[in-house]
């Protein structure tokens, strides 16, 4: 071995036992930082022309382990999918407030019929009824409150989504920078371990928002992709698109989180997202905080529904002069149709007397006034005439009134005990509302009675809007479909499942006995739909399809916060119904008595009544009573609560541990180092030694020649 040889090997293995104590010293140095990923030299022999010539450093490179990463990559995903959920999840049961207490939507319906419980026995105190009454709004106030508030938890998941997706394609744009840079510097056979450690650190922070994979490039680099393998970075890098909603309503259609990938075509991200923040705030806005809206929207109709099937079964003493009922959203002629059994339109004097009455019976798709025969189109005439003067009935926008001729009398509605009236599981007073004690500015009840034969009322031509969304909430299609000639509601139901100009290919809809008309999505399909656009309007009662169906998560949402107590009665207490119609007083004598407080037993006793729940988020309709919906509702969001927080902490604990291991890994270790700074101490001494070696060597070499 010649001299020069000798002098370049030691030289080769002093240079690298300089680059290793440089990569240990920069190591101990950042025993503390968290986040760090140890370096390592590659230490390989050196050859020239087949003699080996010593050693070198092929490359510095990261201690990282890609499965250990894998798997902390999906913990923080998860962690920020369930971190979110039970975070915004917690703010809408704490809207609910504890069933148990007083406090609380929860607590107040338990309020509400004690207080009508306590006002039974106590009929003709002001101070009693005007307490029933006042607990009876601070209730439906309490509704409107909180759906104001589940809308702004659904307001703030939007903005957050929006800024999610502002940061990933901030931090996407970073990664393909990062890519950039390592691979110039790979080429050039730099160190790339800087630079890589920012991007891991980045890819870190995106793993957070979103699920990834993430792959090594040949050239140096990642490339990351979505769970389902759409390209976001490695050759260019993805952009994510979201457009905020406006105002945020209970009827808000939000908008895709879209995805286009380097040179690709623009595809909805919902699809490919499995996890990450994103993912959480969108089931939090699209399902989860819907889901308790709906529910908390039935529970509060159907205790409005009860509450004024109570109230139209009594009266107050004086009756009212005049009853106005809700808008029913159909014709009279529609509406009259298919009620059995009998009811009494009474007119009463100032004592309490009946001084005229129309008893009206229903039987078999017949009608008789008094046993005169009547049919949809003339009833009103009928009736009218039956009650000789007395009292006048007439059917305007959808709404049936009643008017004593008499300022001094009153009307009073009420069913024959042995045979009431009855259309979809309602009086004859209470089906058209016509003494009902909660209103509604909408259309709240949805079971209108209507037939395939029933007339629909709508305008050819009109249209209606549907957008349907995957099992992900990604959208599949908007359908737009046209009121068709045909007049009937078999016309308007197949006009709406036509395959090529309805929704057919999405799923079909259909009225059920009770005039509901539900969607059914084609089997073993889970889309969902909701209402974009509207432009029909009921000829006779003006209210559109979306609102007369419920057609639409929203429409039946926002049902929330349109209810209250009927205002002439909230100024009046003394008109709260409380009394009941006595059918068999003799003439001339009072058939109302102020003291009766049957009535009031009937509000109390509204929440102990079966009562039919529409489905409503994820729970199917079901027949219960009011009290039992409260607890079942409770118990359901605190369920829903709790299990969010536990997958939190679970995926918390996932992801420490993950990082943990990963750490331990990837981590320094100060024993490891201190060992390895002694070899390559050792090393660059004993590379030193030959250097002089060779020295003293030359030195006496050219000592001989001279």
């Amino acid at each position: 071995m010649s001299l020069n040889l000798i002098m370049n090997t030691a030289t080769s293995g002093l240079m690298t036992a300089q680059t290793q104590l440089r990569v240990v010293s920069d190591n101990v140095s950042n025993v503390n930082t968290p986040g760090y990923v140890r370096k390592i030299a590659d230490q390989v022999a050196y050859a020239s022309n087949g003699i080996g010539a010593g050693v070198e450093v092929a490359r510095i490179r990261l201690a990282t382990d890609r499965f250990l990463q894998a798997a902390s990559l999906n913990a923080e995903a998860d962690a920020g999918r369930y971190g979110v959920r039970a975070e915004l999840y917690d703010r809408i049961q704490s809207l609910m407030g504890d069933p148990g207490g007083s406090g609380g939507i929860l607590g107040q319906v338990n309020s509400l019929f004690s207080a009508f419980s306590t006002l039974s026995d106590n009929a003709i105190s002001g101070p009693y009824r005007q307490q029933a009454l006042s607990q009876t709004q601070v209730l439906f106030d309490e509704a409107t409150r909180i759906a104001g508030q589940i809308q702004a938890v659904r307001e703030d998941a939007d903005a957050r989504i929006s800024a999610g997706v502002a940061r990933a394609n901030e931090l996407l744009s970073q990664i393909e920078a990062m890519n950039v840079e390592i691979s110039r510097a790979s080429v050039a056979g730099g160190d790339t371990t800087g630079a890589e450690a920012a991007q891991a650190s980045l890819i870190d922070q995106l793993s957070g928002i979103m699920d990834i994979r993430v792959s090594v490039r040949p050239v140096g680099g990642v490339q990351i992709r979505t769970g389902t393998g759409m390209l976001l970075a490695g050759d260019g890098h993805a952009t994510l698109e979201y457009q905020r909603a406006g105002a945020v309503n209970a009827e808000t259609a939000f908008d895709d989180i879209w995805l286009t990938e380097p040179r690709g075509a623009k595809r909805s991200l919902l699809d490919h997202l499995g996890s990450g923040e994103l993912r959480g705030l969108v089931e939090l806005r699209d399902q989860e905080a819907p889901a308790a809206s709906q529910r908390l929207s039935e529970l509060v109709t159907r205790i409005a529904d009860e509450l004024n099937r109570a109230h139209n079964a009594s009266t107050s003493v004086p009756a009212p002069t005049s009853l106005t009922g809700r808008n029913v959203g159909t014709s009279f002629e529609a509406a009259i149709a298919g009620f059995s059994g009998t009811t009494n339109v009474a007119v009463t004097n100032g004592s309490g007397a009946i001084v005229a009455r129309a008893e009206v019976v229903f039987s078999g798709g017949t009608m008789t006034v008094n046993g005169t025969a009547a049919t949809p189109a003339n009833f009103l005439s009928v009736l009218n005439a039956e009650l000789g003067g007395a009292a006048t009935a007439t059917f305007n926008n959808g709404v049936l009134s009643f008017q004593a001729t008499n300022t001094a009398n009153g009307v009073v509605i009420a069913d024959d005990p042995a045979s009431p009236s009855s259309k979809t599981d309602r009086g004859f007073s209470h089906f058209f509302g016509l003494n009902d004690l909660i209103r509604s500015d909408r259309p709240a009840l949805y079971d209108t009675g209507l037939t395939a034969a029933s007339p629909h009322g709508f305008t050819a031509g009109e249209t209606i809007s549907f957008r349907f969304a995957g099992a992900s909430g990604a959208r599949l299609r908007d359908i737009t479909v046209q009121i068709p000639p045909g007049a009937t509601m078999a016309d308007l139901v197949s006009a709406l499942n036509d395959p090529m100009t309805g929704v057919g290919r999405m799923g079909t809809f259909a009225l059920d006995a009770q005039g509901r008309m539900g969607f059914t999505p084609l089997p073993g399909s889970s889309v969902s739909y909701s209402v974009v656009g509207d432009t029909t309007t009921q000829t006779t009662s003006s209210v559109s399809l979306s609102e007369l169906f419920g057609l639409g998560r929203g429409v039946r949402s926002s049902r929330l916060d349109g209810f209250s107590v009927r205002s002439d009665i909230l100024a009046q207490p003394s008109r709260l119904a409380l009394a009941r119609l006595d059918l068999n007083a003799a003439p001339g004598t009072p058939a109302l008595s102020a003291g009766d407080g049957r009535g009031a037993l009937t509000l109390a006793d509204a929440g102990e009544r079966t009562a039919t729940f529409d489905a409503a988020g994820s729970v199917g309709a079901s027949s219960m009573s009011i009290t039992r919906y409260v607890s079942e509702l409770a118990g359901d969001i605190g369920g829903r609560a709790a299990a969010n927080q536990s997958r939190a902490d679970a995926a918390t604990a996932v992801r420490t541990e993950a990082r943990q291991r990963q750490a331990s890994h990837e981590g320094v270790n100060l024993d490891e180092e201190l060992v390895n700074l002694t070899t390559y101490q050792q090393a660059f001494n004993a590379s030193a030694r030959m250097i002089q070696a060779a020295k003293d060597l030359y030195d006496v070499l050219l000592g001989m020649v001279q």
